[in-house]
Formats: C-alpha cells, sequence, structure tokens
C-alpha cells in the first residue's frame, strides 16, 4: 500500500472529546461509567465494579471538551495549523445505543458523515478508529463484553454499517485502539470487570482472542466493500530495554516485549506465537479458539500497523530497592538514563527510532505512528499565552526521530497523528490538567470552565513546521 502524501496530523477519540453523552439517542459505553478520583485506577483494571463507585462521582466523559457541538470550530483550527490528516474514534453506543439493536441510530451517523464531510472540506484525511476503548452498556449487560464471543457478531455489525456508511470518503481505518490494554486495564480497554472466582489470565486473553477474531472479521469485511481502503492493528508501543547487562534482566525484557508483540503477532502473522500458546497450556488456561477461528486469522491479516509512542520501558528481573514508579500502565522501572515528564514517563525519542525498527524487523508492514505527544500541566496566562516550550521541545525530538528512521533505516511510515490534536481529558486519570493538546480547552479537572479554545506556542511552531516540511 501507498499514500501520496505524508499524512501530518493529530489524533483524539471519542470518549475524551465529544461529550454529549446522552444527547443525538446515543446510549452508555463503558468510559461514562469511569469515575474521576480515587476509585478510577481500581475501576479501570477491572478490580472494581463500576456499580460500586459511590453516588455523586464525577464522570469528565459524560461533557468532556463538547466536541460533538463544537466539531466544525475545532476542525477549522486543525485546517489553519495545515494538518492533512486527523485520526478520531467513532462512538459504538452513538451508533448502536445499546449494541443490541438491529438498525442503526441514524442520528449518529449523521453526526460522523457531518465530520467526516468537513474535514473532506478542508482536505483533510479522516483516520477512523472503530473501538477506541468503547464498548455499550447494552453489550456489557447482555454478555459482560467480550467475555463472550457473541462480541463478534456485535462488532461486525457495527463495522459493517460503518464502512457502508462511510465507502468512498475514509480510506483508513483502525480496528482496535492500544489492543494491548486489555492486558493492563481491561474495563478501560474492553469492559470488562473480573468476578473474584475468575482466573483473570483465562478472562483476559480468550476476550482478547474473540477481539482478534472480530477484527480479523472486520478486515474481511471491508476489503469485500471498500476494496481500495486499508485497516490497521493498533499498539501501545514502547520497547523494554534491561535494567543491565545481567542476562535476568535481559530475559525479563524479553518476556516483556513478546507480550507486547503478542497482539500484533496474531493479527500481523495471522498466528499465536508458540511461546504463548505454551504458556496457556502450562498454566491451564483455556483459550476458545476453533478451526474457523484460525483461518480466518490467517487469511485476513491487518494492512498496517499502527502504534502509539510516549515512552520506552524497562524491565528488571529483581525490583527490590528499583523505583517502578514510571506513570505507565505496562509498568517497568525507572530508566536512570532518562529524563520524566510530570507523570512520571520516560522521555526517550531515541526509543520511538528504536521501536519502528523492531516493530519493521518483525512484520515488514508499513508503520504508522498514530499518538506521541507529552501530558504537561500548561500555564495560561493573562495575555491568553500558552508558553508550552516543553511540549515543543518533546515533538520536535520525536519527528527528529522519526525522519532519521525513514531515511537512514528506510522503515516506511505512512503518517505521524500527534496526541492530541486539542486538550482532552486523559484516559488514564480523567483529569483535564494533564494537557497534550496544541490547542488550550478552558476547563479544569473538576469540569469547570468556559470551554474556550485558545492556541498554544506548540500550535503556531508545529503551523511553522508543517509549512515548511519536505515530506
Amino acid at each position: 500500500m501507498e499514500t501520496n502524501k505524508f499524512l501530518w496530523g493529530g489524533a483524539t477519540a471519542a470518549n475524551q472529546v465529544e461529550g454529549a453523552y446522552q444527547e443525538g439517542g446515543r446510549g452508555l459505553s463503558n468510559i461514562d461509567l469511569l469515575p474521576f478520583g480515587e476509585y478510577r485506577l481500581s475501576v479501570a483494571q477491572g478490580d472494581m465494579p463500576y456499580s460500586d463507585v459511590p453516588a455523586g462521582a464525577y464522570y469528565p466523559s459524560h461533557e468532556a471538551i463538547d466536541f460533538y457541538h463544537t466539531y466544525k470550530e475545532d476542525i477549522r483550527l486543525l485546517a489553519d495549523v495545515g494538518m492533512r490528516a486527523y485520526r478520531f474514534s467513532i462512538s459504538w453506543s452513538r451508533i448502536y445505543p445499546t449494541g443490541l439493536e438491529s438498525k442503526p441510530n441514524e442520528e449518529g451517523l449523521r453526526f460522523y458523515e457531518s465530520v467526516i464531510e468537513e474535514l473532506l472540506k478542508y482536505n483533510i484525511e479522516p483516520i477512523v478508529t472503530i473501538s477506541h476503548f468503547d464498548v455499550p452498556k447494552g453489550l456489557m449487560d447482555a454478555f459482560e463484553s467480550w467475555k463472550s464471543r457473541e462480541m463478534v457478531a456485535m462488532y461486525e455489525k457495527y463495522a459493517m454499517t460503518l464502512f457502508e456508511r462511510f465507502k468512498g470518503k475514509v480510506k483508513y481505518w483502525i480496528t482496535f485502539n492500544e489492543i494491548n490494554m486489555i492486558l493492563h486495564k481491561p474495563f478501560t480497554g474492553a469492559g470488562i470487570s473480573i468476578k473474584e472466582n475468575e482466573n483473570r489470565d483465562e478472562v483476559i486473553y480468550n476476550a482478547a482472542h474473540y477481539e482478534m477474531v472480530a477484527s480479523a472479521l472486520a478486515t474481511k469485511r471491508l476489503r469485500e466493500v471498500v476494496p481500495d481502503a486499508h485497516i490497521g492493528a493498533m499498539l501501545a508501543a514502547g520497547d523494554y530495554y534491561p535494567y543491565s547487562s545481567s542476562p535476568e534482566d535481559v530475559r525479563e525484557a524479553q518476556k516483556a516485549n513478546q507480550e507486547t508483540f503478542f497482539f500484533l503477532d496474531v493479527q500481523s502473522r495471522g498466528e499465536y506465537p508458540r511461546w504463548a500458546l505454551n504458556k496457556f497450556q502450562k498454566s491451564g488456561i483455556h483459550i476458545d479458539i476453533t478451526d474457523e477461528d484460525k483461518k480466518l486469522l490467517k487469511e485476513n491479516t491487518v494492512d498496517y500497523i499502527s502504534f502509539s509512542y510516549y515512552a520506552s520501558r524497562t524491565s528488571k528481573a529483581d525490583t527490590t530497592g528499583v523505583d517502578t514508579n514510571t506513570g505507565n500502565a505496562a509498568g517497568g522501572v525507572v530508566n536512570p538514563y532518562l529524563k520524566r515528564s510530570e507523570w512520571g514517563w520516560m522521555i526517550d525519542p531515541l526509543g520511538l527510532r528504536i521501536v519502528m525498527n523492531s516493530i519493521w524487523d518483525r512484520y515488514q508492514k508499513p508503520l504508522f505512528l498514530v499518538e506521541n505527544g507529552l501530558g504537561a500541566r500548561d500555564v495560561l496566562e493573562e495575555d491568553d499565552a500558552i508558553h508550552d516550550d516543553y511540549r515543543i521541545a518533546y515533538l520536535k525530538e520525536h519527528i527528529d526521530a522519526i525522519q532519521t528512521t525513514m531515511v537512514e533505516d528506510g522503515i516506511p511510515l505512512l503518517g505521524f497523528t500527534m496526541w492530541s490534536a486539542i486538550d482532552l481529558v486523559s484516559s488514564s486519570g480523567g483529569e483535564m490538567g494533564k494537557r497534550y493538546g496544541l490547542i488550550y480547552v478552558d476547563k479544569d479537572d473538576n469540569g469547570e470552565g468556559t470551554l474556550r479554545r485558545i492556541k498554544k506556542d506548540s500550535y503556531h511552531w508545529f503551523k511553522e513546521f508543517l509549512a515548511s516540511s519536505n515530506i
């Protein structure tokens, strides 16, 4: 597959920007049930049922930044900066409010049709994520979400609705956002809570299997409906380094990397890696894999591999006395050679080159960096200025790494959509104070603010960069 132009752009997710959680016929989703504050992590990890959250909790996705009502203004700002692409997700429950309906919600389809048409008006390529941490509550109630094979047919119905409605308008699709996040935060990633009597690994890996089968089925259906469109997998990426040259640390990093690439092995190679099958057998984990599944996975691998990269990770066999406060859901230990963000994430531009090489060497499929950015506390000055030099430095160093990798290593990259185009609700903490955007949104962690949009210094820097870019 080839693209005529490098897709410079920005990215967001429906549950972090849209709001209007009960407007336009939309039903509830898993993230609508994820509170801000002390209970968020326990619910996200599947340890605490969302129904146990005390009354009065604040749910930031309910309003988010109100993109549902401001999308024309926001897209105009993206066009003004010179973006060529915008990656966004569609809210499943805006199309099928409970997930169980036989016919889609026309008002929801019209909303996304308007978003796509607005993008195309400015020659901005829409890149659509079908499911970005998004499961209708109705499917959670009926099937316990991705614990059930029934979800495959529900997802197929949903995906086919999108393909048929938006064919000719959307060329790039992504089946699941950061599919490996189900290992770390199963409720966030897949709407799954783990019961006391359940085998956590068995539940998670079976759910992951059903998601990968659904992804392969969607890939098959897209090729039938829109043969010239492209569909990709999406991974939360970042290589694990060994903490030292100790063989134990090297082995620990190797195992962690295998676990990360497990999903791409299936989605890009079309079969389960041997180590995983061996692990399941030795651990007594039963995975519901049928012969039909194996055939579907093998014959419907993805066209490209999209990934997020914020930080590298470091593994140590014995973590006694070592700082493990990395701020990253994927865990690991603090790398003493790297600086950290305000949230403890390792800042590692060279790590981006390393992970691009790792993915390419393993799969030889075009790559697409669809999330990369710096979460930081921005200060709005009295004159409406936001001097985010730290974000500019981060983006510049990572873009330099991209260009070096493409030129010196010859690795094909379809595009770069930064996280994020605009400030939004943080997925991990649910706060607004952890800001990623080029555009400031006047809203605080408690949901207070005018929602006014204000351009940051990084907005102006990126505009100048795009105007002078030769790729």
